[in-house]
């Protein structure tokens, strides 16, 4: 029986295992493999020394190109032993050194003669290798050997030759589809792993062909599969095929569902775990369709084999995602396993019966998790933390018992990232649950009494002055605020400072108080910490308006930091002081090739990242510098270059919409891209017919545009002042074209009027929306006020997804998601999301989105505005029911 592995702490100092590997160097194993050479070799002695080489290859060694060579030439005369074991390790080690084109003829005799061998293990050896190492001129050689392997008598040949025609099939997939009849054959095979090795290798010669597929899997599931491994691939096989033609066929018809249905009773465990996972994962499964899978999971949940527990409770785990009801028969069982020894196990079903559980049975899983988590890593701890936050969203009435829960661990020991979902956990359940807020707070304000982690200390203390002066007695956190000026690093008495400001701010009762501790903070070490005391102190002391001064202290910065931060680079010092207005707000989008890997949402203290500069500066100079358009007022918004031609045509052309209060100039980025012409004249020609509120006023064309030298031209509208006006333009771009003299370069003198049919150009209502973010969501929601609040209710109709919903949304509106909630969880039934933007006139708007899935896939929606004019509330609401 296997001995279980020790803990890290375990004192083990008398059963420390030596590598035998240990200090062997590259110099001193090429000087042992001279062993090779020597005329009666010693097989033993020869396997250790291709052993260290492969230990050395394995450890990322490198070989220079001379003593590769010399290894490899010096392993080929091992051919001459009749040493089993010897024989296997030359093979082992040609493969690894992968020799070079002119190397791998000295070898291919005697490894096509050993392919033709009588002993099986030669044959199927040789095969492997010679695959490995051989281009295709050299394959259409073996190929007839190979076909013949495919169909042999022993498993173990037919396999060597199975799996050598799957890694073929990605260089050489021509040779690899001749051997279809001898592949099909092999399926046949009595032999398991044949079977399975046939089976993957036939279905990626037909891969690509959908209607050849579904012909396989037609006369598989007829029951001629004998291998476990081989029914198991062809579930998955089955499962695709119900994918692919599920838009095909109406619900309740759908193919192969009694195949998946009757592989449940197959005497294979893995068979049956791999249809009831199959069976789980179709797309709109039904409750009947789910029941007879969740009853063999329910069934594995007691197992006395580990791996078919994990296996069961871990794909419960994520039907409850989707079908929670369905899961809930199986409760009774998954209670039993949180006392599981495997903590996998356990931390899977405590997550499982949390999503699960009805309001009444939250106690005694409480209990029940309270002596769990003292045993489980910190990874484990925070899916649990995660899953109990969602309980307390579904049960609001037992936050109180949730919430004692959570600050609890929270004094417990633990990493970082632990204790910052806590945190984050504490922050939305106040947030989301208004009764909760007093003794979450409290529970935040005891937590920092003792956090070692200066982000999280900084971060409550922010969370504190936003949330503590709304409180029904403010004054009791101001002890806890106060003891961090005294008892922490500068970073964390510069944020409490901050802190103590706003509730001087807010709360007029506490403003003497507050006073007093402010000065006590001007005789600080740091200069941070007295500097924003001085600032402090000096605001709310001044007689200035008191709406004003907590705009300052409160108000959300509309301006993407990137911006400012490079308007502050550009400002030149002079008598006339940097004005802030004219930083630019708009958020310039990432190329798709500048994007970086996307991060994890970010949720509770986290806050939206700052996009990066934006180019409207640029655009306002040069719109200014053309006199036709100087009067047009200031630029609102430019929008990204939207292409009107195709890759790699004669004429490159975008566009790009400049959005005035009462006009749209279209800029036309123009590149010739035929060398043996001049463009002159460069206009183009609009037809506004299908925007009946848009009226050309102006334009100015290109004088001249020569081979691969971009230019503009102009076409200018007027709209409706304020209005949102939409519309689709039609596009020609006209010119006069002269042949140029490839020799001298010159142009000729006469020239041909020609034109060019660009596309379609739309302006939408997402073109009057400027992309702001705003630092903290409900703090600007809940600034803004109800007044001008507008809330209704929409169908959106069948989709795929509550992503696909989101993002439709998100793009007909134009502004910037917020807190990372453009972010949809797979198999996610309800979503929110929160979004933000300048409105044209320079309206503030915040939009909360909330969807639901209403039926299969019918998508329902919640849309709730708030901005600084009813009248664009109004708007935004138009644009989603026309949209």
């Amino acid at each position: 029986m296997a001995q279980p592995f020790l803990k890290k702490d375990d004192d083990h100092d008398d059963e420390v295992d030596y590598s035998p590997f240990l200090g062997i160097e590259k110099g001193a194993v090429l000087q042992e493999a001279r062993v090779f050479n020597d005329p009666q070799l010693d097989p033993r002695r020869c396997s250790q020394v291709i052993t260290k080489l492969l230990y050395l290859l394995n450890q990322g060694e490198t070989f220079t190109k001379v003593e590769a060579t010399e290894v490899f030439f010096a392993v080929t005369k091992l051919f001459q032993s009749r040493d089993l074991g010897l024989r296997r390790m030359v093979y082992v080690i040609i493969k690894e050194l992968s020799p070079s084109a002119d190397e791998v003829i000295i070898v291919t005799s005697s490894l096509m003669k050993d392919m033709t061998s009588k002993t099986d293990m030669y044959r199927a050896n040789a095969i492997r290798v010679l695959c490995q190492i051989t281009d295709g001129t050299l394959l259409t050689q073996i190929e007839r050997y190979l076909k013949q392997a495919i169909v042999d008598k022993n498993p173990v040949v037919a396999s060597a030759a199975l799996v050598s025609g799957i890694h073929l099939l990605q260089t050489n997939p021509e040779i690899v589809k001749r051997w279809s009849n001898e592949v099909q054959e092999a399926v046949q095979s009595r032999a398991a792993l044949v079977q399975f090795h046939a089976l993957a290798l036939l279905h990626q010669i037909r891969q690509n062909d959908r209607l050849a597929v579904n012909k396989l899997v037609s006369s598989l599931t007829r029951g001629s599969v004998r291998s476990p491994l081989a029914q198991c691939l062809l579930i998955r096989y089955t499962s695709q095929v119900i994918r692919e033609s599920a838009s095909n066929t109406q619900t309740g018809d759908r193919p192969f569902y009694d195949f998946l249905e009757g592989c449940l009773r197959h005497k294979a465990e893995m068979v049956i775990f791999e249809a009831a996972r199959a069976i789980t994962e179709l797309n709109g499964v039904t409750s009947r369709e789910l029941t007879p899978a969740i009853t063999v999971l329910q069934l594995f949940l007691s197992s006395t084999k580990p791996v078919l527990r994990f296996a069961a409770v871990r794909t419960l785990n994520k039907v409850a995602m989707t079908h929670p009801i369905a899961v809930t028969n199986c409760n009774i069982d998954m209670e039993s396993l949180i006392s599981d020894q495997n903590r996998s196990i356990a931390t899977l079903a405590i997550t499982t019966l949390l999503k699960t559980g009805n309001e009444s049975s939250v106690d005694r899983l409480m209990k029940q998790i309270t002596t769990f988590m003292s045993d489980i890593a910190d990874e484990f701890k925070i899916v649990v933390i995660e899953a109990i936050r969602s309980l307390c969203l579904k049960f609001p009435l037992k936050h109180r018992s949730l919430m004692n829960f959570l600050s609890n661990i929270l004094r417990e020991e633990g990493g970082f990232e632990y204790k910052k979902a806590i945190v984050d956990s504490i922050v939305i359940l106040i947030r989301d649950i208004p009764e909760a807020k007093e003794s979450g707070l409290l529970h935040l304000c005891e937590f920092i009494e003792d956090c070692e982690f200066t982000y999280l200390s900084t971060q409550i203390l922010h969370f504190l002055g936003i949330e503590g002066p709304k409180t029904s007695d403010p004054s009791k956190y101001i002890r806890y605020i106060y003891n961090r000026v005294h008892l922490e690093n500068a970073t964390v008495r510069a944020g409490a400072v901050s802190t103590l400001a706003k509730f001087g701010a807010m709360v007029d009762s506490l403003k003497p108080r507050i006073f007093i501790l402010l000065r006590r903070c001007l005789f600080d070490t740091d200069d941070e910490v007295r500097d924003r005391a001085t600032l402090y102190l000096n605001t709310l002391g001044a007689d200035g308006a008191v709406e004003d001064m907590k705009e300052f202290l409160f108000g959300s910065l509309d301006i993407p930091l990137v911006n400012l931060e490079r308007s502050l680079k550009n400002y030149e010092p002079s008598e006339e002081s940097f004005d802030i207005n004219s930083v630019p707000k708009e958020v310039k989008i990432q190329p798709l090739a500048e994007k970086k890997a996307p991060g994890k949402k970010p949720t509770g203290l986290g806050g939206p990242p700052p996009g990066p500069p934006s180019t409207i500066d640029a655009y306002e100079k040069l719109l200014s510098s053309i006199p036709e358009f100087a009067n047009f007022g200031k630029l609102f918004k430019s929008s990204a270059p939207v292409e009107l031609t195709e890759a790699e045509t004669e004429y490159a052309v975008n566009v790009v919409k400049h959005i005035f209060d009462g006009h749209v100039v279209f800029q036309y980025n123009c590149t010739n891209t035929i060398p043996e012409q001049l463009l002159e004249n460069v206009t183009v020609i609009v037809d506004a017919s299908e925007a009946e509120e848009f009226a050309e006023v102006a334009s100015k064309p290109l004088r001249s545009l020569p081979y691969d030298s971009p230019g503009q031209t102009f076409v200018a509208f007027e709209k409706p002042e304020g209005v949102p006006a939409v519309g689709k333009f039609s596009n020609m771009l006209r010119f006069i074209v002269k042949e140029v003299d490839p020799s001298t370069g010159e142009a000729e003198d006469d020239g041909v009027e020609d034109e060019y049919q660009l596309e379609e150009l739309e302006v939408v209502a997402a073109d009057y929306m400027l992309k702001v973010g705003v630092s903290n969501f409900r703090n600007a929601w809940e600034s803004m006020g109800p007044d001008c609040e507008r809330v209704d209710e929409y169908d959106l109709g069948p989709r795929e997804n509550l992503a696909e919903a989101v993002n439709a949304v998100i793009n007909l509106l134009g502004m910037q998601p917020c807190e990372g909630t453009e972010v949809v969880p797979s198999n996610s039934r309800s979503h929110t999301c929160l979004l933000s933007g300048v409105y044209i006139g320079n309206v503030k708007v915040l939009v909360r989105l909330q969807f639901g899935i209403d039926g299969p896939k019918d998508v329902a929606m919640k849309l709730a505005v708030r901005s600084e004019d009813e009248a664009v509330s109004d708007a935004i609401h138009e644009i989603v029911a026309s949209g």
